[in-house]
Parts: structure tokens; sequence; C-alpha cells
């Protein structure tokens, strides 16, 4: 087991790590907190009572935060003739076909998000194996599989996020960034947590949320009360 930094010591004295703390609280204590030299990233931890194996009841989806993640999204699409430049007018950083499937190929990973238009996909399939460990095959569900190439990008641009169960029944994402008001992470907060709520699958018996944790970056995770989401 790792030691502890005298940081992470001292941030964990702010607060009671058996307490569930309102989602205003944990913030203002991961705000207290001793800082460090970038910026980071406020993440929110959730368990589900859901059965990850069942297909059925998979929990997925997307929201737009409305401040957005605070950090800046570097977007590919794969397309082919007018819809290049439109991607590229829209804001894409990169937009393309084969040079960029091959560069793919090869390794490359310089991007946060893929676009791509329906008549892509048989390429974009086979890029699996380097795309899907790192969470960036685009879907439909996502609305990163689309004609609509523009909107895409501009979405994602805006603070648009997919979120997605893992295997071990859990849901993850990033919120904002700690140099965010607290009412701007709040909004965010309670803005991400409503999508995952809606997002319950039809079958799901029992407690749907049985933990949430709200952390920093490089900081430990502060319980929190997803009751008061659900109360509101």
């Amino acid at each position: 087991m790792s030691k502890k930094s005298k940081r992470f010591r001292e941030i964990e004295k702010l607060f009671d790590p058996l307490k569930v703390y309102s989602l205003k609280d944990a913030i203002d204590i991961l705000k207290r907190s001793k800082p460090v030299k970038f910026d980071q990233s406020v993440e929110v931890s959730l368990m589900t009572g859901v059965d990850p194996k069942k297909s059925e009841l998979q929990v997925r989806g997307t929201v737009s935060l409305p401040n957005g993640t605070g950090k800046k999204m570097v977007i590919l699409v794969l397309a082919t003739g007018d819809k290049i430049n439109e991607a590229l007018s829209a804001g894409a950083d990169f937009a393309g076909n084969e040079d960029l499937i091959e560069k793919i190929k090869g390794g490359w990973t310089g991007f946060d998000a893929i676009v791509a238009t329906p008549d892509m996909m048989r390429e974009v399939g086979k890029l699996g194996k380097v795309l899907g460990p790192r969470g960036l095959m685009p879907t439909p569900k996502a609305g990163t599989v689309t004609t609509d190439v523009a909107k895409a990008v501009t979405e994602l641009k805006g603070g648009k996020i997919e979120f997605k169960m893992d295997k071990n029944a859990g849901v993850h994402a990033a919120v904002g960034k700690l140099s965010f008001s607290t009412d701007q992470l709040l909004e965010n907060l309670k803005t991400y947590l409503h999508a995952v709520l809606r997002a319950k699958p039809a079958g799901a018996k029992g407690q749907y949320i049985r933990t949430a944790y709200l952390s920093s970056t490089m900081g430990p995770g502060i319980r929190i009360d997803v009751n008061e989401v659900e109360a509101a």
C-alpha cells in the first residue's frame, strides 16, 4: 500500500470520510483543499446497483454540461466530401478519411473524441483495437455517428459528455474544473446527476445509485448525497 502524501493527509482533515455531504458542502471542501500546479478536474463517481452483466440493463447516455467541462476538446472528424469542410468550419481540429485512419492504425490517439459519418463506419470499425480500449469509438447513441457533423462538433466543444457504466457497475465523469465557481460546479453536477438518474434502465430493480463520491484529480473522494438530487 502506497504512503499518502502530506497534502493528501491535510485534505482528509477537512472532512469525515464516514459522513455524507451535500453537493455544495462537498464542492466547498474541494475548493478549500491545498492546490496543485494545474487546474484539477472535479470528478463524480457513482456505484450503481445494476447488474453490468445484463446487456439490457446498461446505463449509458449523453449530457451537455451548462458550463462546459473546462477542457479544450480536440475533435477528429472522419468524413468525405463537403462534410470535411463543414467539420473544420464548425471547429474540428482534424478532418479527413483514409490518411487519418492509417495514422490511427499506427497508434495515434492525439484527440479526445471522434465524430464519423455513417458511410465511414465500415472503416472506423477496423480501428476497434485502438479506439475501443480508450473509449474513443464513435456511436449513434452518443451522437458521434451522424451526417450533421457540424452540430456534433459544436456540442462536443460546448461541453457535451458521454457516460457509460463500466464492468464493475460504476459510472464516472468529470463535471468541470476546480477553478469554476461553486455555482457553476453545482449546476454542472446536478445536470449530470439528473441525466444519470433519467438513464435508469426500465428493468433495474432495487436501489439504483448505491454510493456517490466527489473528488478532484489529486484528492480523496467525498461521499455526496444523491437523495438531494432525487428529491429536487
